[in-house]
């Protein structure tokens, strides 16, 4: 018996062992496969955090491989678990979990007096459609709504692969529609909402206020936030999907690999959908107008950049990922009719980041169409820089930098 006992102890540190060694190694190769160029923010730092996501990832897949728990459920569940800090009660806010329309909502209502109506934010979490969660952008939410003495509403969209397009985006839409209606029940002036949101919920902020541009029967957003926003997935050969697609926290292939689950693309086709084989010639001549590098000023392409001809395309793949051509995912081929009727905007975008040439694009076309636009560059900002503004030791200085201009733009607007 005693001798079993010490033959299973051994074989289970023999398997942790290994499974601690795969795990490095696969981290290993991750880093090494990886680039923090110089002058990015505190690569330190950022080597943690990408390292500490790879390890997430590695160990959900091996107990997924053990019929465990799969491994997009232990991801969100310690992505959540690492970036929530349970703050309880803040004295200086009104927090209160709510459903609109069936759809989770976190509203964040200042305590002190209001003269009036005060102001009010939409906020739609980042996470690739696939992560993030009102928690885990509670704390930035609390943020701006005390620096804004705003009411803040943060959205609990649901999330993709389990709700595809346009779930999240139906979400979205319902939640702004009902709080533009209901504005004056939560304190708010209705004239005075902000739609905002980092990342994919850039994605949704632009979508949004596209779809409202023609409803009469509302009032307008008095603004768009858009933090690193995706508004297209058609060209993936922009100098910044160049220049930045290994460099942490999102990889070129893993920002297209989002952009396909959301949409159910085929995931065997994902070369030729970073080759640009789903795109028809047609619409490439089409596109050209506002997706061409030609409108990305030259000091964004001194950077290892080499221009590059989009290669000809393919039935089939365009077939399985049409979905990418309508506006309310790729918000980037808005017509002018609908672009030159949206409101007033603040882009951020980070230089070490794939998504940094969207924003650019996205902020000439509103410019072209007479729409006033507030631009704000992190210089050493990499994707997601903005989560970590307030993180203890894994703090960015440029993220609390880049939060605060945002406050001073929605005190401003």
């Amino acid at each position: 018996m005693g001798l079993a006992l010490a033959l299973l102890v051994i074989l289970v540190g023999i398997f942790i062992a290994l499974i601690f060694l795969l795990v490095v190694g696969i981290i290993y190769f991750e880093f090494s496969n990886s680039e923090i160029p110089p002058g990015v923010a505190n690569p330190g730092k950022l080597r943690i955090i990408h390292g500490v996501m790879i390890g997430i990832a590695v160990v959900g897949r091996i107990l997924q491989n053990m019929l465990i728990c799969s491994q997009l459920g232990f991801t969100r569940y310690v992505r959540n678990k690492l970036m929530i800090r349970k703050l309880g009660e803040d004295p200086k806010l009104f927090i209160k979990d709510l459903q609109i329309e069936g759809i989770p909502v976190r509203v964040y209502q200042p305590r002190s007096p209001s003269a009036g109506g005060r102001k009010g934010v939409l906020f739609f979490h980042g996470g690739g459609w696939m992560f993030g969660s009102i928690d885990s952008y509670d704390i930035l939410c609390r943020y701006l709504s005390k620096g804004t003495e705003s009411v803040v509403v943060s959205v609990g969209y649901r999330l993709t692969p389990e709700h595809r397009y346009p779930a999240a985006f139906d979400d979205c839409l319902s939640v702004t529609i009902h709080f533009l209606k209901s504005a004056q029940e939560y304190g708010v002036d209705s004239s005075s909402v902000i739609i905002s949101g980092d990342s994919a919920g850039g994605n949704l902020t632009a979508a949004v206020c596209q779809a409202l541009v023609s409803r009469t029967d509302l009032p307008k957003p008095l603004a768009q936030v858009l933090i690193y926003p995706v508004v297209q997935a058609i060209d993936f050969h922009l100098p910044s999907y160049i220049q930045n697609r290994a460099v942490p926290i999102l990889y070129r292939e893993r920002a297209v690999f989002y952009m396909m689950n959301y949409t159910e693309g085929n995931m065997s086709m994902m070369e030729e959908v970073l080759d640009g084989d789903h795109v028809p010639v047609e619409m490439k001549l089409q596109f050209r107008k506002w997706l061409s590098p030609d409108n990305i000023p030259d000091e964004f392409k001194v950077r290892g950049y080499q221009p590059r001809v989009m290669a000809s395309h393919s039935e089939d793949v365009y077939e399985a990922h049409k979905q990418v051509f309508e506006p309310h995912f790729s918000p980037l081929l808005a017509e002018d009719s609908v672009m030159g009727l949206l409101p007033k905007a603040y882009i951020l975008t980070c230089e070490f980041d794939v998504l940094r040439d969207d924003g650019l694009l996205y902020k000439k076309r509103l410019e072209d169409n007479g729409v006033p636009v507030t631009w704000y560059h992190v210089k050493d900002g990499f994707h997601g820089i903005v989560t970590f503004f307030d993180s203890g030791k894994l703090t960015f200085e440029s993220g609390k930098l880049a939060v605060d201009n945002i406050v001073n733009f929605m005190n401003s607007v």
